[in-house]
């Protein structure tokens, strides 16, 4: 059996959740689990979070698995619905709705009364992505508060510079121009929950942090308290030794500047690791760091041995994890540690411990 597989620590979830609840007590959480839980499965990963207060996530077919699972929590479509088509589904399974445009507001005419449906009025504050303008909020917030099939109505946005030095005070100045004051909210991710406590409101919407990695790309999640759930780790299956002069890999980027030996490993961009990734990104051999040598192959990439000289195959390759934090391969790759975890091939086996 190939030796690449991802270890999921379903107590890690745990803490972290926890952490989120430290960060912001007064606050219900939605536990963000779309894209499959960041790549963590998301049933495996729904059950270590069943203490959070709601589920989220964007994809109704995977709604519709956690209420057949018997997840009895809310659960909030983050893009809403799709086609008026899905609103007797969504009041059927007891779905929580985002709404960001007048045609959603305008679909929504059509429950029946009492239907019981709770929605989050999303404004655009600055991300320019989804949500209502400031000038059609007040109108589009009207008119869901006279609908009979509406049950709630949550206010709602989403920071677009919580992990960086600009913040998220300007956006804030947008919540506060229309006059929305009093109504529930639904505000923080990751980065606010842990940097703005005044964003924390009625419900928090934690992703990349229940899954150990730190929304900050300056900093581990370890800083922050947080605990890696995933470890992606393989196996040397060949040694090479190389002398000066001597290329690696596609293209031959890496030339060897001296003699040296390489470990081939089995894990490659097809298993989700980054192609893109330059050499020196870091990985661990037995427990010691060093780094890739050359290009990223489909199901292959290479390691410098010169720090682990007792190394050979059948060596335990951790490519991230707690030995090697995700952000920091991330980094290397030009990238964050969001896609990397979302990216993992569904051909690595995944053990639960």
């Amino acid at each position: 059996m190939r030796p690449l597989f991802a270890t999921i620590d379903t107590a890690a979830l745990k803490h972290n959740l926890g952490e989120v609840r430290r960060n912001a007590p007064r606050s219900k959480v939605w536990a963000v689990v779309k894209a499959d839980a960041y790549g963590h499965g998301l049933l495996r990963a729904a059950a270590a979070l069943a203490q959070a207060d709601g589920f989220a996530l964007v994809e109704l077919d995977r709604a519709i698995r956690l209420r057949e699972a018997g997840f009895n929590q809310p659960i909030l479509l983050l893009e809403g619905f799709f086609d008026s088509a899905e609103l007797p589904e969504l009041v059927r399974l007891r779905l929580s709705a985002v709404v960001h445009c007048r045609e959603q507001v305008e679909a929504l005419e059509a429950l029946a009364p009492g239907a019981g449906l709770d929605v989050l009025i999303k404004l655009n504050t600055g991300m320019n992505r989804l949500g209502m303008a400031e000038r059609e909020f007040p109108a589009a917030l009207e008119r869901l508060r006279r609908n009979p099939g509406i049950a709630s109505v949550t206010l709602m946005t989403h920071f677009a510079s919580a992990d960086e030095a600009r913040g998220v005070g300007w956006q804030m100045e947008a919540l506060e121009r229309v006059g929305a004051a009093g109504m529930p909210r639904c505000l923080a991710n990751s980065a606010a929950i842990l940097r703005y406590p005044a964003t924390h409101a009625d419900w928090v919407r934690p992703g990349i942090m229940l899954y150990g990695s730190s929304p900050f790309p300056e900093k581990a999640g370890a800083a922050d308290g947080l605990v890696p759930v995933m470890t992606l780790e393989s196996r040397i299956i060949a040694v090479r030794d190389l002398k000066a002069g001597d290329t690696v890999g596609y293209g031959g980027t890496f030339r060897a500047e001296r003699a040296m030996r390489i470990g081939v490993v089995a894990c490659g961009y097809a298993d989700g690791y980054p192609r893109h990734a330059p050499s020196g990104t870091p990985l661990a051999v037995d427990g010691k760091a060093t780094g890739t040598v050359g290009r990223v192959s489909m199901d292959m990439l290479c390691v410098d041995l010169g720090p682990v000289p007792g190394a050979g195959v059948g060596s335990r390759v951790v490519l991230w994890g707690a030995d090697v934090p995700v952000e920091r391969v991330a980094e290397s790759a030009g990238t964050v540690s969001y896609q990397l975890l979302c990216a993992l091939a569904a051909r690595v086996r995944v053990v639960e411990r």
